[in-house]
């Protein structure tokens, strides 16, 4: 008999797709999916579950836990987030015409507006206009400048799928079991108990000077926060939950986990600063269970 960490991850087709990922995002864990399974609790899709590094979500869609509690500091994409639970129609009809025309210019144009007016929206226009740019800015990159604006260029996609309205209605049903929220990584302690299963995937640690793309939100991740991250990880694990966490292979961060175990997973990432350099790199996940 599959075990329920292993069916989530291979339904049987139905009217709707399977819950995946809406937004690219940098780092994201999609590909790490067939590598995580082993990693994972047998049962964890019965656990609640909480990740307060959303992002793009990949195992959270994977899993399609019957409770989860998720959350981000990047204001903007938790908005997002609680437009395709809330207001998912008004979503819909607000991205449907970005869809027509997709140009570099438009690109730019859609960036200015958001820049400029996202203030005086509605939540479903900012929603649909943080989707377009996301899925046509350069590799997925969502970053801000201190003003808290978007700086990414545009990609280079001729055809770009940012309107899918049977996935986003299937991402639509599986969020509505989930409880959102904005803020700092910490606050998964007031939320988490034990027996919880706890996912952390933040920004990781730079493997050089120039390797890090940590600004997504305004304030960056630094050493501190990774220090600060570690403890949380430690509290969590003596509340008994159980944490998982994802991060850089080098040697801070197999320091500061040095009591837990670790396993390295192979990612394929850019390895140089050109960004056309790509191959596999290794990453650490770190559990506090077997």
């Amino acid at each position: 008999m599959r075990s329920a960490c292993e069916s989530s991850f291979n339904r049987e087709p139905g009217w709707l797709p399977a819950p995946a990922p809406f937004l690219k995002w940098a780092g994201g864990k999609s590909q790490l999916l067939t590598q995580f399974r082993r990693l994972l609790p047998a049962d964890a899709a019965r656990r609640r579950y909480h990740e307060p590094f959303l992002g793009g979500g990949a195992l959270f869609f994977a899993l399609a836990p019957k409770r989860a509690c998720l959350g981000d500091c990047n204001a903007d994409l938790m908005a997002t987030y609680q437009v395709v639970q809330r207001d998912l129609e008004g979503l819909l009809a607000a991205l449907a015409p970005l869809t027509r025309g997709h140009s570099q210019a438009r690109y730019y144009g859609v960036r200015r507006r958001w820049n400029t007016q996202r203030a005086r929206l509605l939540p479903a226009q900012r929603a649909a206009l943080f989707i377009y740019l996301n899925k046509t800015g350069y590799n997925g990159l969502w970053r801000v400048n201190s003003r808290g604006e978007n700086n990414v260029p545009a990609g280079r996609y001729q055809r770009p799928g940012v309107y899918d309205p049977a996935l986003l209605r299937a991402d639509a049903a599986l969020l509505a079991r989930a409880q959102l929220c904005t803020g700092p990584f910490e606050s998964v302690l007031e939320r988490a108990q034990a027996g919880d299963f706890v996912y952390l995937d933040p920004p990781y640690q730079p493997l050089s000077r120039t390797a890090s793309f940590t600004a997504y939100a305004r304030g960056g991740f630094g050493e501190a926060d990774q220090r600060r991250l570690a403890d949380v990880f430690g509290q969590l694990d003596r509340r008994g939950c159980l944490v998982m966490l994802s991060n850089s292979d080098c040697v801070p961060i197999r320091t500061l986990y040095r009591h837990f175990r670790i396993d390295a997973v192979q990612a394929a990432r850019s390895i140089n600063s050109k960004g056309g350099g790509r191959g596999l790199i290794s990453e650490l996940v770190v559990r506090n269970y077997g």
